[in-house]
C-alpha cells in the first residue's frame, strides 16, 4: 500500500493531478479545493488511498491526514463511493464534517452536493456508531472531571475521534491547551495543532 507520495506536480486537471516521483508519473484523484491549493512544478507531499477494484486501480490524494481519515470514513457509508467522498471533501472541512456528525447536524450534511436526507442520516448513524466501536476506552484522570463538566470538550474529543485520533492521544493533547471558555470549534482546531 502506498502511504504517501512526494514529488513534483507535473500536471493539474479538474479532478486529478499527475505527480512525478523518481521519473514515474502517478495520476492521483483529489478534491477540487485541494487541487486549487497546488501549484504545477512545485514539490509536494500528499497522503494517498489506493482503491483496487476488479477492473480498476486508482490513487486518491489528500493534503492532510485529517482529509484522508474523513475520506476513509465516508467510503464505509453505504451509497457513498470514492468520487462522491471527494466531492464532499471539496465542500466541507474535516473539522466541520466531524462537528456535523457529532452534533447530529443532518441539515448541514444534506446541504452537501449529492447528499440527500437519507444519506445524511446514514452518515450520522453509521459514523457515530463506528466511532463508538473503534473508541479506545482509556480514562485520563487529569482531565476526566473537566470532560464531564464541559460539553464543548466532550464534543471536541468526539469530533477528533471521528477524524481518526485515539482517545489517549487526544487527552494528552488537551492537557497542553487552555480549554476554559472556548467553543467546540476552537477546541478542535487547538487539538489538531497539538496532534499534528
Amino acid at each position: 500500500m502506498i502511504e504517501f507520495l512526494k514529488g513534483q506536480v507535473a500536471f493539474k486537471a479538474e479532478d486529478y493531478i499527475v505527480i512525478e516521483v523518481n521519473n514515474i508519473g502517478y495520476k492521483v484523484f483529489m478534491a477540487k479545493t485541494s487541487i486549487e491549493q497546488i501549484e504545477t512544478n512545485n514539490i509536494i507531499k500528499i497522503f494517498t488511498y489506493m482503491r483496487v477494484l476488479q477492473d480498476d486501480v486508482s490513487l486518491f490524494g489528500f493534503l492532510s491526514n485529517e482529509e484522508l481519515n474523513m475520506f476513509e470514513l465516508l467510503i464505509t457509508v453505504g451509497g457513498i463511493g470514492a468520487k462522491s467522498a471527494l466531492s464532499i471533501l471539496s465542500n466541507i472541512t474535516p473539522t466541520d464534517f466531524a462537528m456535523a456528525v457529532v452534533s447530529d447536524d443532518v441539515n448541514k450534511l444534506k446541504s452537501l452536493p449529492g447528499i440527500g436526507p437519507k444519506t445524511a442520516q446514514r452518515i450520522v448513524l453509521e459514523l457515530k456508531d463506528k466511532m463508538k466501536h473503534e473508541q479506545i476506552i482509556e480514562e485520563s484522570k487529569n482531565i476526566e472531571k473537566q470532560i464531564q463538566e464541559n460539553e464543548n470538550i466532550k464534543d471536541a474529543i468526539s469530533a477528533l475521534q471521528v477524524l481518526g485520533y485515539n482517545l489517549k492521544s487526544i487527552e494528552k493533547a488537551f492537557e497542553k491547551i487552555e480549554t476554559s471558555s472556548k467553543t467546540t470549534e476552537d477546541l478542535i482546531k487547538d487539538g489538531l495543532k497539538e496532534l499534528s
